[in-house]
């Protein structure tokens, strides 16, 4: 018995943001970089503050010359996933990057912060409390998650 593939056009695709959503790279970074000041006797502070003026540019950056709030990194995700932009919903914590999927056309749920950003469609203190709404999402015939 064979099962009928899945269309694209029928899926429902879920875009994360990661830092700030599906992790906190600024407290690991930190720490990386107090490991290293105090190998070399430096003042992790004054070495963390330098690193960040020239840490590399973020990947979202990087697909768009403007960086966030631009929609391009979004709707080149879509792209290279081969649907339209309304098949997506972006999980995002900040401000600007739900500005981008907003720009972009998408669905943008906000999470991981106390207050709403303002556009967000939805908003969820923290991701784990918009897992099962993510999945809903994700699964439902017309990506309608349940309230």
């Amino acid at each position: 018995m064979t099962s009928e593939p899945r269309r694209p056009g029928r899926m429902k695709y879920v875009l994360f943001d990661v830092d700030g959503t599906l992790m906190d790279a600024v407290s690991n970074q930190r720490q990386v970089w107090a490991t290293w000041a105090e190998r070399y006797g430096l003042d992790a502070d004054e070495v963390y503050q330098v690193a960040l003026r020239t840490r590399p540019m973020e990947t979202f950056a990087q697909v768009a010359e403007d960086g966030k709030p631009s929609p391009v990194p979004y709707l080149l995700a879509a792209e290279q996933l081969g649907v339209e932009p309304g098949a997506c919903l972006v999980i995002e914590d900040a401000p600007s990057g739900v500005r981008s999927g907003l720009r972009a056309g998408m669905t943008v749920w906000g999470v991981n912060a106390a207050v709403a950003v303002e556009g967000v469609h939805r908003h969820f203190v923290s991701l784990r409390e918009a897992v099962p709404h993510i999945l809903a999402f994700a699964s439902g015939p017309h990506g309608n998650a349940a309230a």
